[in-house]
């Protein structure tokens, strides 16, 4: 078989899948959010409600994300993307047994006079939630405007993104 109809054959599969703007259907909502709930009471339960606080503060904040969330062996990702693509997110939750964490996936490149920001990696920072009252910090509101100003992907200017929930595809092993 060549290359072409190889490449059309897998249009053709491609076609059949969900159009990534297509908005979810109320059930298919409620069935991925429970999940997300199955997942966030399995590997979080001391941290159940400061989760679910972030998520909410960070849904109010961008209606149009799409939820993208990774479950791994020791820890959850919730990615807050302009698409289904997770790793285009501009904002993430982590929650592991140790705390929950929010992510900026440029956070190298935002301004941080306040020094807040943790990490030192190539781009990611965080900063720790000790509580949903660090979401409604003015220096946290800033980070997490400024983070989506930067984004370089637009989110959709209406409607309601959807909640993927996708598997790891690495197992990250615990650190010792």
């Amino acid at each position: 078989m060549s290359a072409k109809k190889k490449t059309l054959g897998r249009r053709a599969d491609q076609s059949k899948a969900k159009a990534p703007d297509a908005p979810q259907s109320a059930a298919a909502r409620r069935s991925a959010e429970a999940q997300v709930r199955t997942i966030i009471d399995k590997f979080a339960a001391d941290h159940l409600r400061l989760i679910s606080a972030a998520r909410r503060h960070l849904r109010k904040r961008l209606p149009t994300a799409h939820e993208v969330v990774y479950e791994y062996r020791d820890f959850l990702v919730v990615s807050f993307s302009p698409n289904e693509r997770g790793y285009e997110g501009v904002i993430g939750i982590r929650a592991d047994a140790e705390g929950v964490k929010l992510y900026f996936n440029q956070g190298k490149e935002l301004p941080d006079p306040e020094k807040l920001l943790q990490g030192s990696g190539k781009q990611t920072r965080w900063i720790s939630l000790e509580g949903a009252s660090t979401l409604a910090r003015p220096y946290v509101a800033r980070l997490i405007d400024e983070a989506i100003a930067r984004n370089q992907v637009p989110f959709a200017p209406a409607g309601r993104g959807s909640i993927v929930i996708r598997p790891s595809t690495t197992e990250r092993r615990r650190r010792p």
